[in-house]
């Protein structure tokens, strides 16, 4: 990658993500910070573990849910969060306003990403844990590497969780 540093023969300015939470509105935050580092000219690095990695699971992706039960900013009781259909009616809406902001689906941010140069992974422990196979996987994903293989990929990088 190109040097993005500030001129004064710094290390290009990197970022890695790691992406725990297989929900869709836990989703887009990875995606965004990835897609705006790029878009600055800052390399990134998404690994997605864990339940995170139905994000990048081909025959999952479309299908990811708004999570609500135990989720405080949703301002309503837990009670009323876990009745039938409410995590349903949450995801029809928020998969409808993403619509009208024109914001592209998780599937069109990981083909995004890819085209930009960001490199996208899976963890290896977590494709073991639940039966996941490369084949599985988006075809943007690089790799399905270690924890060890991730922190070489992000040396030197600012890390943020998820």
């Amino acid at each position: 990658m190109t040097d993005h540093g500030n001129g004064n023969g710094d290390a290009p300015r990197k970022v890695a993500i790691i992406c725990s939470k297989g929900s869709l509105d836990m989703a887009y935050p990875g995606l965004i910070l990835a897609n705006a580092a790029r878009m600055m000219g800052i390399d990134a690095v998404l690994f997605f573990t864990f339940w995170g990695m139905d994000v990048i699971h081909d025959k999952r992706v479309d299908k990811l849910h708004t999570g609500i039960v135990g989720n405080p900013a949703t301002h309503m009781p837990a009670m009323v969060a876990g009745l039938p259909g409410m995590e349903g009616l949450a995801t029809k809406m928020m998969k409808k306003k993403i619509d009208e902001l024109d914001i592209p689906t998780v599937r069109e941010m990981i083909e995004i990403l890819d085209d930009a140069g960001a490199e996208i992974y899976g963890c290896q422990m977590a494709a073991e844990m639940m039966d996941i196979d490369k084949k599985d996987l988006l075809p943007q994903v690089r790799e399905i590497i270690t924890a060890m293989d991730f922190f070489d990929k992000s040396e030197g990088a600012q890390t943020i969780f998820i």
